[in-house]
């Protein structure tokens, strides 16, 4: 194969200016969204250490958990170090996906749709479209990590560790917008360049977990050292940086060599497929269709299964790993004893920690059950809602679908979490089955505030299609922000904190439950259904360009 040559680029630049244009919202919505999340739970911790939290305990706590080590590294006790073994993994997984969504945005489902072979007729080098797309992301990945940054100095952590910070989750981005490169030229759909990237995701998610799982503690507690399979995964590489720790630089270059190779890679491998194909043979399908697709319920939940069962794996080996943790949180004392009680709302440290434990549990399905929903505009605008409302199919039963398939997974999500945790819980404590029962009840008690957010998304959907997915992505961090898990320890106004379905929840296991809140929270997502259903039939479609 020749070498790219300056005409293989040509018209890069103009490309580069319509895929900014593009995702003008779309990529702030990242930023801000993410920046704001950083710091909110900086200040979070930082205020909940100053009011009398014993740090120290707490990161010897992480420390010396093989399950807590799972989802983090420790570097020593600091707000920052605390914060980012709570956080990086979800801040460089969104990451991840940032940069990777927008190479595929910007080459494959161009592609798909047919619009890259329409500027393939204009004066458009080869590689243009591709060059374009990795550009875009990895501009996306630079500003992001200084947004970041700009998070953790405003809640008050250091300059050059916040910097430090914002480049090592940046730089997991950064990986994968060459991994995003190289699955565009193998797939040929968009749908499957994006659940290659989320597998090698998962993958480089577990080698950096084990790393940390099998390493060493330092005499104090205080330090963890990973194992060699940490250096094998860019999640790991970005995590050994140590911002907040003894600040090293050098793991960030192992992430730029990677995305070099890896877009050289995606170059070879476009020259050798056509325009519109991957170099991966499409599989063919059986000849009859299974009795489940016959259905519009049926039809979707064969759409959305893999995510969701990505979602069940990941949920019930975290729901594993906190009640595995039940032992050390009963030991605590002190001021420690002190931070997880005023967050669970009650003395008894174990249901204190249970219901914080499920509050975030819930918000996680949230995240899940707006992924979902989502779904309906990118069926709408990608011409297959169409055909499917040409057939006996009303738009009643298409969304009807859509809701009950969303309602279902939510409520099998939270009782899978549950019983997972409920199960090593009970290993613990003893009395597995009251612990599971107690827990699954929990669990279904945070489903009402979960539908009201899907409910809210499933009426913006309807109602605003064309800003549905900044505006559904905004509703679902704002309650997240305001809720019973931030807004307390950001002081914000009781009002505020109202706004949030997830603060009007019962506080299970450790409180008891009543009906009011479980049927108010009921109603209002019965009338968002509603009035988004009215709008849907009234209102014109969104055709594919």
């Amino acid at each position: 194969m020749r070498a790219p040559t300056t005409a293989d680029l040509t018209g890069t630049r103009r490309l580069v200016r319509l895929a900014a244009r593009r995702d003008r919202w779309t990529l702030p919505g990242w930023w801000l969204g993410l920046g704001f999340f950083v710091a909110a739970t900086t200040a979070l911790f930082a205020d909940s250490f100053a009011r009398g939290g014993d740090l120290v305990e707490e990161t010897r706590l992480v420390a010396t958990n093989t399950g807590m080590r799972l989802i983090g590294l420790t570097s020593g006790p600091s707000v920052g170090g605390y914060m980012l073994h709570r956080e990086f993994v979800t801040l460089a997984v969104l990451a991840a996906l940032m940069g990777s969504f927008a190479v595929i945005r910007h080459t494959r489902q161009n592609e798909e749709l047919g619009r890259a072979e329409l500027v393939g007729s204009t004066v458009v080098g080869r590689y243009a479209g591709l060059a374009a797309g990795v550009v875009i992301a990895v501009v996306a990945e630079v500003v992001l990590a200084l947004v970041l940054a700009a998070g953790m100095v405003a809640a008050g952590l250091p300059v050059a560790g916040s910097l430090l910070a914002g480049a090592s989750v940046a730089s997991v981005g950064l990986v994968w917008v060459g991994v995003a490169a190289v699955t565009c030229q193998l797939s040929s759909t968009a749908r499957g360049a994006a659940g290659i990237a989320a597998a090698a995701l998962g993958i480089a998610f577990g080698l950096s977990g084990i790393g940390n799982m099998l390493g060493t503690v330092d005499r104090l507690g205080l330090r963890v050292t990973s194992a060699w399979p940490s250096w094998l995964s860019p999640i790991g590489w970005g995590q050994q940086t140590r911002p907040f720790g003894d600040a090293r630089w050098w793991p960030l270059l192992l992430a730029l060599l990677a995305l070099a190779a890896l877009v050289a890679v995606a170059v070879v491998l476009a020259a050798r497929r056509d325009v519109g194909r991957g170099l991966w043979p499409e599989r063919t399908g059986p000849a009859g269709a299974a009795r489940t697709l016959l259905s519009p319920a049926g039809l979707v939940w064969r759409l959305q299964r893999n995510v969701s069962a990505g979602w069940a794996l990941s949920l019930a080996m975290f729901g594993l790993v906190f009640g595995n943790l039940t032992e050390q949180i009963r030991g605590l004392e002190g001021s420690a004893r002190d931070w997880w009680i005023e967050a669970g709302g009650t003395d008894v440290i174990v249901e204190a920690y249970q219901v914080s434990i499920i509050q975030m549990a819930g918000m996680f399905v949230a995240i899940h059950l707006v992924q979902l929903l989502l779904r309906m505009r990118v069926d709408e605008v990608g011409g297959t809602l169409e055909p499917l409302l040409a057939t006996g199919v009303t738009r009643t039963r298409w969304l009807g679908a859509h809701l009950a398939v969303a309602v279902t997974s939510s409520v099998a999500l939270m009782v899978l979490f549950a019983v997972a945790m409920g199960l090593t819980t009970g290993q613990v404590l003893g009395d597995t089955g009251a612990h599971v029962r107690a827990l699954v009840g929990a669990g279904l008690v945070q489903v009402p505030g979960i539908l009201v957010v899907g409910a809210a998304v499933t009426a913006v959907v309807c109602v605003v299609p064309r800003w549905s997915v900044p505006i559904s992505w905004s509703i679902l961090l704002a309650t997240l922000v305001v809720g019973p898990m931030f807004g307390p320890g950001l002081d914000l106004p009781a009002w505020l904190q109202d706004t949030s379905p997830f603060t009007h929840s019962p506080k299970a296991p450790a409180a008891a439950v009543t009906a009011a809140p479980l049927l108010g929270l009921t109603a209002v997502s019965l009338g968002l259904a509603a009035a988004a259903l009215v709008s849907l039939r009234r209102r014109t479609l969104s055709l594919p360009a």
